[in-house]
Order: structure tokens, then C-alpha cells, then sequence
């Protein structure tokens, strides 16, 4: 009976050793269960192409950025932490043990983040899918838990206490829990809920406002037990292409056009559909989100270029061209450019974002928005002496000035560039568009280096519907003044039972485009219902809108091919000049 319960005893020891063997194994992590070996996720990894990240000798710098994204009106302030999208990321299945040395020099808030979904940014707008954050915030082991059905965390936990400034993180993903682990201890455990349930991780990581940052220093996982674990690259940006997509059929036209659209650099890394449609069809982008203030100048002389980067290299890989949105706007503005200053202050920060942007892309950037919408909403800014501007805070500091500050601007930090200015509603007729044509006379009279002007062309309801000969008269009138004309950003919001509506609008505007000397290009504003601008964002996730000429399954619509119809009959016509009343293949669309 002795013997029995020494041996028993000695096996509940041996059980015990196990588990906690299992659980945290040593700093390198090569203790832990058998499984695949120790890889090395920052050496000899791109790293170099991840926003507020510098690879040192030392590992990764990581600069607080405090990148955030507002509402329209300025209030809010939604995180938008970088993700390393050029970099690896895992693919596994069962076990994965992560981990990571954290290096402070003062006592900045040090996360990195493991995401299970990449976010989504839809036009201003993150979606924050699954993922988790593990941070060293006041001496604390801290983690957030995203489950993808909030912009918060579903969970937020704090652990142990009194860490210094050099921490060594560890987390075990397994089947129904994370264990963290700090200088070799555990300190904790809290549920998965299928966080990782995509067997997926994607890198990202990020420094609290205050401090000067910290570093990095390496960056490893490893399979534990029967786990399987492999390290993907991401994919390289040139696209395998046909001769047989819109963009192909605008190049042989007698005067080609561009067809174009807007992207983001999130799926185009993430989505192997999003990247290969997007090379394959157009010739040219507009950075959806990516080249916006509060995107790339988050903190003042604070710069984050690295989705904007990705874009500009996805289109020389695929011989795009880039129209790059927006040097100035009134929205989509970092809080610190928002902030109350002097009226010289203003145009002072104005400036120099121009040159600091427009001289980053220069010669990677064909054409710019140099100013978006600057034409107001309101009845009485159209009768109380504005002439129809916007008073908005450029306006407020330069009043209508400020156009002609931030044009002199863009031309001289980018001669080459073709500069436009860009605005919506102004597609019919009435006083937004009587405004606009008189505040480019005067900007012609006052010798203003203007270049063209944008038509968005955004129809969301009946109302917003134009007759592509009233466009025309627009784009002729333009031509008059000796500037070119392009549709921006185009997109139909319809029902379900209306999308031969949405063909005939799209393609009407397309036929006019072809047929005017001075009409340029044609870009819609994304292509993909799946990462439209229009999705209901009241639900979350959020559902798709019917607004582009692919469906959320990147299923064709009717309005994909009334486009290449328009496009095939000024081809084979040899003249140039796209039918006035545009048919589709497919019987979608009547003529």
C-alpha cells in the first residue's frame, strides 16, 4: 500500500511538471511539447514596409503614431493601429505558441497585436474583425480581445504587476484558451472564442501616445504537440493578366482612356480575388482611404506612408496609374489639424502637408485631388458673399484663397503632376454647379495652376440620378475653359431589382466620357460590394450595399458589362465614339 501511494504520488508530480512544462517552456520557447521548430518572424522579413515601424539593428522600432479615424464631423476618434500587411503571417492548425521581446526605454504603453481577420476600413470606417492585443501597459500584462461584433474589445484583462522595461511576452493559442506568459511566467489565462478560429494570425503592433517609443526585438513561433504551423509571406503585388478587361479595350480606343478605381491596401494583401481583379481590370487607383491626412500625417511631422506605399507599388507593378486623394479637405483631418490655431498657423500646416505628401509620391503620383469639395451644402453660403465655398476651417483661416495657396503648392512640390479638383453634385444643373463654373473662372483669371476638376457622381437615390447628355454639357463646359474632366468616384446605390438601373447610369456616364476630347478617365469608388462604401455600417458585422459592378461574391453585375460594352463598340466602330445608348452582353441591360 506504501509502495501504491508513492508511486501514485510520484506520478501526479510527473502530471503536474508536464502541464507546466506545456504551458510555458523556456524563453526561446524550444522546451515546450513536440512540435514544429522555433521560426523567426522578424529576420529577414519585411518589416520595412509597416507604418510607425523602422527595422533597426536592434529589431523593429515601433514610433507611437496615435492613428485615428474620425466621423465625418470631425467628433470620435476610432484606433486605427497599423498592420504589417508586406510582412509573414502564420497559417496553423491546433497548437502555436508566439514570442516576443518588448524593449522600453521610459514607460510607453508597448502592445502588439495578433489578428485573426485583418480590419477593414470602409471609406472612414474600421471594422475591427477577431484578433487580440497584448500589451505592457503600467508595469501591467494587458489584453483586448476583438470577437468581430464591435468596434471594443469583448474582453479586457489586466495580469501580474511590477514589469520592467525590457518584458518577454508569450502567448499559447490553444483549442479553447490563450495563456500569457511574462518573463518566463505564466500569468494568466482567458477564453479563445475561436479568435484564431481562421488559422490565421496576422502581425501588428503599436506604441502608446506618450513616450518615445519602443522596440521590438524579436518576433518567434513554433507548433506545439501535433500542431502543424507554416510562415506565408505576403504575395507579390504584379498580377498575371489577360488581354481581354476593361482596361485592355480603353487602351486600344482612337484617344484611350483610363478606367479606374478606388482600393485599399488592407484587402489587396489579404484578398487574392480583390488584388487579381483589381490588376486585371483597371489602369488606374485612387488610394481610398490611404493618402488621407488623418492617415498619413496622424501626429504633426509624424508620418505613416506605408499603405499608401503598398498602392503606389501595386500600380507600377501592374503599369497603373495613381490619381492620389486628397491633399486638402475638410475632413478625414487628424484632432491635432483640427485643433484652434492662428489663421497663419493654419496655412502654414496646409503647406506643408502639401509638400510633404505630394513630394513623398512624387513621380510615383500621375494626378491629384489637390482640393476635395469645396463647394457648400448650405442655401446661404450661396448668397451671403462665400459665393458658394464652404466656410470651413481652410476657408475660415485663407477664406477662397486657400484654393489657390494649396494648387501653387502641389504644382511646385510636384511640376509633373496633373492637378484637378474634386467635387460632388455638381453632374446637374442648379446653383452647386453655376457656383463651381464661376469659382474656376476666377481661379483661371487669378492664374491658378488647375488642371481639371473631378465629377464623384455618387447616385444613392433617385434624385441624385443625371442624364449623361446634361453631364456632357458639364464636361464640354469645362473644355471651354481649357481644363480636362474625369468621372472620380462613381458608384449606384440601387435595389436588388433595379441593377439594370445602375448599368445604364454607370455606362452612360462612361459613353460620355469616350466621346469628349477633354473627359480623361472613368473611376468608380471601389468595385466589389464586398468593401463598398455604401454598406449599412448600422449593423456589424456590416452588410453589403448594391452600388458597384461586382457583387460581394465578386460575381459580375449587369453594370460590369454595359461598361465593357461601351468600351467594345467604340473599339470596333475605329472612331472612338461610344454608343449614346449603351447595351449590355449577358441580355442585361435593353437598348
Amino acid at each position: 500500500m506504501l509502495l501504491f501511494m508513492r508511486f501514485r504520488k510520484s506520478a501526479v508530480i510527473a502530471v503536474v511538471c508536464a502541464l507546466v512544462a506545456g504551458v510555458s517552456g523556456d524563453r526561446a520557447g524550444t522546451s515546450a511539447p513536440a512540435g514544429g521548430p522555433v521560426e523567426d518572424l522578424l529576420n529577414g522579413r519585411d518589416w520595412a514596409h509597416f507604418a510607425g515601424g523602422k527595422p533597426t539593428h536592434a529589431g523593429v522600432r515601433v514610433t507611437p503614431l496615435d492613428r485615428r479615424i474620425t466621423r465625418q464631423d470631425g467628433t470620435g476618434g476610432q484606433p486605427n493601429p497599423p498592420v504589417n500587411l508586406r510582412g509573414p503571417h502564420l497559417v496553423f492548425r491546433g497548437d502555436v505558441r508566439i514570442e516576443a521581446g518588448l524593449r522600453r526605454t521610459d514607460d510607453t504603453d508597448a502592445y502588439l497585436h495578433l489578428y485573426g481577420e485583418t480590419p477593414v476600413i470602409y471609406d472612414e470606417w474600421r471594422y475591427e474583425r477577431r484578433g487580440v492585443r497584448i500589451g505592457v501597459v503600467g508595469g501591467r500584462l494587458r489584453i483586448d480581445r476583438w470577437d468581430g461584433d464591435s468596434d471594443r474589445p469583448a474582453m479586457t484583462r489586466t495580469f501580474g504587476s511590477g514589469l520592467g522595461l525590457e518584458v518577454r511576452l508569450a502567448v499559447e493559442v490553444r483549442a479553447n484558451r490563450l495563456v500569457l506568459e511574462a518573463d518566463g511566467r505564466v500569468v494568466g489565462t482567458v477564453p479563445a472564442r475561436d479568435v484564431f478560429g481562421s488559422g490565421r494570425i496576422w502581425f501588428g503592433a503599436d506604441a502608446g501616445a506618450r513616450g518615445k517609443g519602443w522596440t521590438l526585438s524579436d518576433l518567434h513561433a513554433r507548433s506545439l504537440g501535433r500542431g502543424r504551423m507554416s510562415v506565408v509571406d505576403a504575395p507579390g503585388l504584379r498580377v498575371p493578366r489577360s488581354s481581354d478587361a476593361m482596361r485592355d479595350l480603353a487602351a486600344v480606343l482612337p484617344r484611350p482612356i483610363r478606367m479606374g478605381t478606388a482600393l485599399a491596401a488592407g484587402p489587396l494583401l489579404t484578398d487574392s480575388a480583390y488584388r487579381r481583379t483589381a490588376g486585371e481590370e483597371f489602369s488606374m487607383l485612387t488610394p481610398e482611404n490611404d493618402f488621407k491626412p488623418q492617415f498619413v500625417q496622424p501626429r504633426r511631422g509624424v508620418f505613416a506612408f506605408a499603405e499608401g506605399d503598398t498602392l503606389a507599388d501595386f500600380a507600377e507593378a501592374n503599369r497603373m496609374k495613381v490619381h492620389g486623394h486628397t491633399l486638402v479637405w475638410f475632413e478625414a483631418l487628424p484632432a491635432w489639424m483640427r485643433a484652434e490655431m492662428t489663421h497663419e498657423q493654419r496655412r502654414r500646416v496646409m503647406v506643408e502637408h502639401i509638400r510633404a505628401v505630394a513630394g513623398h509620391f512624387r513621380g510615383k503620383v500621375a494626378e491629384w485631388d489637390v482640393v476635395n469639395e469645396p463647394m457648400s451644402d448650405e442655401d446661404e453660403d450661396y448668397s451671403n458673399g462665400n459665393r458658394g465655398v464652404r466656410p470651413q476651417l481652410w476657408f475660415e483661416a485663407m477664406g477662397e484663397q486657400y484654393i489657390d495657396i494649396a494648387f501653387h503648392a502641389a504644382r511646385e512640390a510636384d511640376p509633373h503632376a496633373v492637378l484637378y479638383l474634386n467635387e460632388y453634385g455638381v453632374e446637374e444643373d442648379g446653383p452647386r454647379w453655376d457656383a463651381l463654373y464661376a469659382l474656376l473662372i476666377r481661379l483661371k483669371e487669378r492664374g491658378v495652376p488647375i488642371d481639371g476638376v473631378g465629377f464623384q457622381d455618387h447616385e444613392y437615390a433617385v434624385g441624385d440620378r443625371t442624364d449623361p447628355e446634361v453631364f456632357r454639357r458639364k464636361v464640354r463646359a469645362l473644355a471651354g475653359l481649357g481644363l480636362k474632366a474625369r468621372v472620380s468616384e462613381a458608384d449606384v446605390l440601387v435595389d436588388e431589382d433595379e441593377e439594370d438601373i445602375q448599368a445604364r447610369q454607370l455606362a452612360g456616364k462612361l459613353a460620355v466620357c469616350g466621346e469628349e476630347p477633354n473627359c480623361t478617365s472613368f473611376s468608380t469608388w471601389g468595385f466589389t460590394d464586398k468593401y463598398g462604401s455604401t454598406a449599412d455600417l448600422r449593423h456589424y458585422p456590416p452588410s453589403p450595399g448594391n452600388a458597384l459592378p461586382w457583387d460581394a461574391t465578386y460575381e459580375a453585375k449587369p453594370a460590369y458589362w454595359a461598361l465593357r460594352d461601351v468600351l467594345d463598340e467604340a473599339r470596333r466602330s475605329g472612331t472612338g465614339q461610344a454608343r449614346r445608348t449603351p447595351r449590355t452582353t449577358r441580355g442585361a441591360v435593353s437598348s
